[in-house]
């Protein structure tokens, strides 16, 4: 029997969006195949009941807002949900520099050759920079402290995937109620409103004002009759004839229901971690794809993510308002000790400061979980938490970790010793920054005693290379061995970034897409 569909794609972030999308674009019948809701302003999690957490192990009945996989000294978050990562991320839109692909990388992947395609998502997203008399006052703390410290040069406003009204400004009378926010259609027909800086871009915008995948590339894909199934977890990927049969479940009234689809072309785009572990369970497990790389799952990164709160006492920062991500002082050539990290403006979500209020008045025998208890209860003392700061970095790691699957559950082997000098490098620049601007920093007890941190960047894992040998998918994102199999997402992201990943993944995506189409296939 023919293939019922041209492209199955599975997973709907800032890669399988854009193949989605650029593959409808030209006539493919495609179909995405996503494990978590399609969420509306209306379904996003507020209270503590609601559904917040995926959770792996039991999908049909936990199948929330935030994915957390917790491993030895590492915590990725992820979203779960049409429209990824870019549901829960801080929508900073940055290009990778261009040292970024001088190693580690395909020679045929340079920043010349993706600048087309950055500059292609960057229009699709419509980003925009913070407007000037919209600065939060984390911005204006982190400029300073950039020109207090000698940087005052490295600097930089970043792009945001968020719409911006010029006439907002913090003088309104109660300028964060919805009612400023001014509603619009889009690009994609999608209606939209402008941002009155709630400070709620991770845990999902009340008036759209944040760009995500599924109000432009996933809107543009269904115009285009692409059909998207949430609630569909992939468990198994088999070649047939000429393509491919994807096994899933879908999750529905609490069950889960099997179910196939056949495609001559699969697209894998779940994310650094749910990419590798499909790929590792048709391997090892299924053994539907027995051929893989003996690369897969190595040169896994955290891309160097580490928050280093900071308390101000002789300033209010309200990092509850504003975009949670606004600017950054870039020191990614090395300028600090030799190691390249890019430094950030931190926010929190009003219903994060309600949480850590609550865990202040938490009992618990957890020694890890005891030590940020006591933190949090000191700075409920001192009703401190509108005088934080969320000092935030990311870095160029060492990019050395490994995912398997051991006793049937993914395992994240990850060392700290090759990424220590660098992390500590960052830490010693947050507490530079923070006390040049009168700040006490406030270096996680988790990091100082167990060297535990938590990334939302997961990178690696299915990387690009050369060869079978070095890599899982070439240039193109075809998987060594088998054609018309690709990855398209931060799992083939071979080195750290140092920055945020999302407009890298998303260009590389659309250079995929491209390559497959000119190629054909």
């Amino acid at each position: 029997m023919p293939a019922t569909f041209d492209a199955i794609v599975v997973g709907s972030g800032f890669g399988g969006s854009v193949l989605a999308a650029r593959l409808a674009e030209h006539n493919y019948k495609v179909l995405v195949l996503e494990r978590g809701r399609r969420w509306t302003p209306d379904t996003y999690p507020r209270q503590a009941g609601d559904a917040w957490v995926w959770d792996n192990r039991k999908p049909a009945q936990c199948n929330g807002w935030f994915d957390f996989r917790i491993f030895p000294h590492m915590t990725v978050v992820q979203g779960a949900g049409v429209g990824g990562g870019s549901l829960v991320y801080a929508n900073a839109s940055v290009e990778a520099k261009r040292d970024t692909f001088d190693e580690g990388w395909p020679a045929e992947i340079t920043y010349d050759e993706l600048a087309p395609y950055y500059q292609s998502v960057g229009a699709m997203m419509n980003v925009q920079k913070v407007p000037a008399r919209q600065w939060p006052e984390r911005t204006r703390l982190l400029k300073e402290a950039a020109e207090r410290n000698g940087w005052g040069d490295r600097f930089r406003r970043l792009d945001l995937a968020i719409t911006f009204d010029p006439e907002w400004t913090y003088d309104l009378p109660d300028p964060f109620n919805h009612s400023h926010s001014k509603t619009f259609v889009n690009a994609q027909g999608q209606t939209q409103g402008t941002c009155v800086h709630l400070g709620e871009c991770d845990v999902g915008c009340k008036v759209k004002a944040k760009n995500t995948l599924d109000l432009n590339y996933l809107a543009f894909a269904e115009k285009q009759h692409t059909e998207i199934r949430p609630l569909h977890l992939v468990r198994s990927i088999e070649p047939r004839g000429d393509g491919y049969r994807v096994y899933f479940d879908r999750i529905e009234n609490g069950k889960l229901t099997p179910g196939t689809e056949d495609a001559r072309l699969v697209v894998i785009a779940a994310g650094s971690m749910g990419s590798t572990e499909l790929l590792l369970r048709c391997r090892d497990q299924h053994r539907t794809l027995p051929n893989l790389s003996p690369f897969l799952g190595r040169n896994w990164s955290s891309n160097g993510d580490f928050l280093t709160p900071a308390l101000h006492p002789l300033r209010k920062i309200s990092p509850t308002r504003g975009p949670t991500i606004s600017a950054a002082i870039d020191l990614l050539d090395g300028h600090v000790d030799g190691e390249r990290m890019f430094i950030e403006d931190g926010g929190l979500p009003d219903l994060a400061k309600a949480y850590l209020q609550d865990l202040a008045d938490e009992e618990t025998v957890d020694e890890r979980k005891r030590a940020l208890v006591e933190s949090v209860r000191l700075l409920t003392r001192l009703n401190a938490f509108d005088r934080l700061m969320p000092w935030f970095a990311q870095a160029r790691d060492a990019g050395d970790g490994s995912l398997s699957l051991q006793n049937g559950e993914l395992f994240l082997d990850w060392d700290i010793e090759r990424s220590e000098k660098t992390l500590a490098a960052v830490v010693r620049t947050h507490e530079k920054l923070a006390k040049a601007t009168a700040g006490v920093p406030l270096v996680p007890v988790t990091w100082t005693f167990a060297k535990d941190l938590i990334t939302p960047h997961p990178l690696g894992g299915a990387n690009m290379g050369t060869s079978r040998e070095r890599g899982v998918v070439d240039h193109k994102g075809e998987v060594f061995g088998y054609r018309n199999l690709y990855v398209a997402d931060g799992a083939i992201v071979p080195e750290a970034l140092g920055l945020n990943p999302s407009k890298t993944i998303a260009a590389l995506a659309e250079r995929i897409a491209a390559q497959i189409v000119a190629d054909g296939r």
